[in-house]
């Protein structure tokens, strides 16, 4: 064979073995961290689901996808709002997808049963925004089994409903409202969620010498509530209390409310929760209170502007804040576990959040919604609430637009009472 052919024919066979070799060199020094994110991306709250979705890209995108030299594949897990089929999806992420962490969550009851498969496979999975009391009872019945589950992402109703009798008695001592009598009704979906809310709600109104007429829980789906309202009207109570997480089932509620004429003030909590409650709802909505953040910060108003320009929606500050602001924190737990450990994984992972998040002596303050958000042994697995840590102030819906009308120092607008009541 000519020496030029046999130089030729080397050079191409050292060529073909150095391709072949750069792959999986390229593959060695690869590293991946997979997340496991539940949201409910299809079902009746697939609104809230897809403001997860955006407001966790996003928060990822701040950071290229890059944790320590680690890159970020999010898992989507689609929860569908039922605990069954959340729990498929689940499995299917954590034996298939082989994910290292779960992160965020919306409904309770979805919630309470990850927990299950979090504490089996040992995967820790972080700030779950499903808030309800089964989830602390769950927690505290077996600390160290639920381990896993670190920290809720949205505090118990019963630590933020009192809200609302501050809220009702300052406007009274103020001269802004006058009822004809202490009494309330409570309603809300026939969910853990509802029924927790409930509770936490009527305790506190009880509490401040109010008489609950009567309670009622109906599905999260129903759009037919004429029937109800009507007893709610024969009452005579003052004050109409409770919480629906369906947008489709809270505008029936409140519309259907002012066709019948109920002359009560109206606290639908979590209407505001998604950016399209007005679209739903219109004047109807004029003079229901909730509470619930509203974007007041400069960073906040920047958020949903991009939001908005990038996914084609308002986002609404509780689903789509929220879930930014914890996929921040986690971010913040990883990278610190990274810096521990120099590796990062489900034992890493959980063991960091065991050691620092449960503590406390790790925070996240880069929100835009809380000044901070920090957990204890006290609290846990709620974050610590009040002051300027996890709190939402009281809004009055008038318009089209919220207003805090309580606490006073970041009161915007007074409370107006509906002409019914003045």
């Amino acid at each position: 064979m000519p020496t030029k052919l046999k130089t030729l024919l080397t050079m191409c066979l050292m060529g073909l073995l150095v391709f072949s070799l750069a792959p999986a060199e390229s593959f060695a020094k690869q590293k991946t961290l997979r997340i496991g994110v539940v949201a409910p991306l299809t079902g009746p709250s697939a609104r809230a689901g897809k403001e997860h979705k955006g407001a966790c890209e996003m928060a990822f995108e701040d950071v290229g996808y890059k944790i320590g030299d680690y890159d970020v594949e999010l898992i989507w897990i689609d929860s569908e709002g039922d605990p069954e089929k959340a729990s498929r999806a689940y499995e299917k992420a954590v034996l298939r997808e082989k994910i290292d962490a779960g992160l965020l969550n919306w409904h309770s009851s979805v919630a309470s049963a990850l927990m299950e498969i979090s504490a089996r496979s040992k995967v820790p999975h972080y700030f779950a925004l499903g808030a309800s009391g089964i989830v602390n009872q769950k927690y505290h019945s077996n600390p160290e089994r639920y381990s896993y589950w670190i920290g809720k992402g949205w505090a118990s109703p019963s630590k933020l409903t009192a809200a609302y009798i501050n809220t009702i008695q300052d406007a009274i001592d103020d001269g802004l409202l006058k009822l004809p009598n202490k009494k309330v009704v409570i309603y809300g979906e026939d969910t853990d969620w509802g029924r927790s809310y409930g509770k936490g709600i009527a305790d506190r109104f009880k509490e401040a010498g109010w008489d609950i007429v009567f309670e009622t829980f109906f599905s999260a789906q129903e759009t037919d509530l004429l029937p109800l309202i009507s007893k709610m009207k024969n009452s005579g109570a003052s004050i109409v209390a409770g919480t629906v997480s369906n947008p489709p089932t809270q505008a029936a509620f409140i519309k259907q409310a002012r066709e019948v004429g109920l002359k009560s003030l109206l606290i639908v909590d979590a209407l505001g929760e998604t950016g399209d409650w007005y679209a739903l709802t219109k004047s109807a909505s004029d003079y229901v209170l909730d509470n619930r953040p509203i974007w007041s910060t400069e960073k906040g108003k920047a958020f949903a502007e991009k939001f908005e320009k990038k996914y084609g929606f308002a986002p609404g500050p509780a689903a789509s804040g929220l879930a930014h602001d914890f996929t921040g924190f986690f971010i913040k737990c990883a990278n610190e576990a990274f810096k521990q450990y120099g590796k990062l994984d489900r034992k890493v992972l959980y063991k960091f959040g065991k050691e620092n998040v449960y503590t406390g002596k790790i925070s996240y303050t880069g929100g835009l919604l809380m000044k901070e958000y920090k957990y204890t042994p006290e609290t846990f697995p709620d974050p610590i609430v009040g002051g300027e840590y996890f709190t939402f102030p009281v809004i009055q819906y008038m318009n089209g637009k919220g207003n805090i009308i309580w606490p006073a120092a970041f009161k915007t607008a007074d409370m107006q009472a509906p002409d019914y009541l003045k």
